[in-house]
């Protein structure tokens, strides 16, 4: 379908299509992403419990939603990548490296934000 026909709510609704497209291949594919999207969804009521106000449960709940985030575009890498070919190639292995080692740092966004949080609850 052209990009160029469809504007407005119509445009929209292709886009959620797509995006829903992507989150089904991602939690079909990836063992990763399965396991952060539950712990993303025990995130909530432990943000409620954990957090002060409501800005600090929506940037505990941010901070997981930022690892999601990640791994879905190292998958996306990672597919583009094996798109090329099957060979090995030093960049291929630079690029699924740098794309895992955005997820590895993208963790340490919620956790130190969830143990600064735990913190504070405990010693407040």
């Amino acid at each position: 379908m052209d990009k160029k026909s469809l504007s407005g709510l119509p445009r929209l609704a292709a886009a959620w299509r797509n995006s829903m497209a992507g989150f089904r291949d991602a939690w079909r594919s990836e063992e990763a992403f399965r396991i952060e999207v539950i712990l993303a969804l025990l995130s909530i009521p432990a943000a409620i419990w954990i957090a002060r106000d409501a800005l600090h449960i929506a940037l505990l709940i941010a901070s997981v939603l930022l690892v999601l985030i990640v791994e879905v575009l190292n998958t996306a890498i990672e597919a583009a990548i094996d798109r090329i070919g099957p060979e090995r190639h030093e960049l291929s292995r630079m690029a699924k490296d740098m794309g895992s080692l955005a997820v590895a740092l993208s963790a340490l966004v919620p956790g130190l934000l969830w143990l600064a949080a735990l913190y504070e609850k405990v010693l407040a």
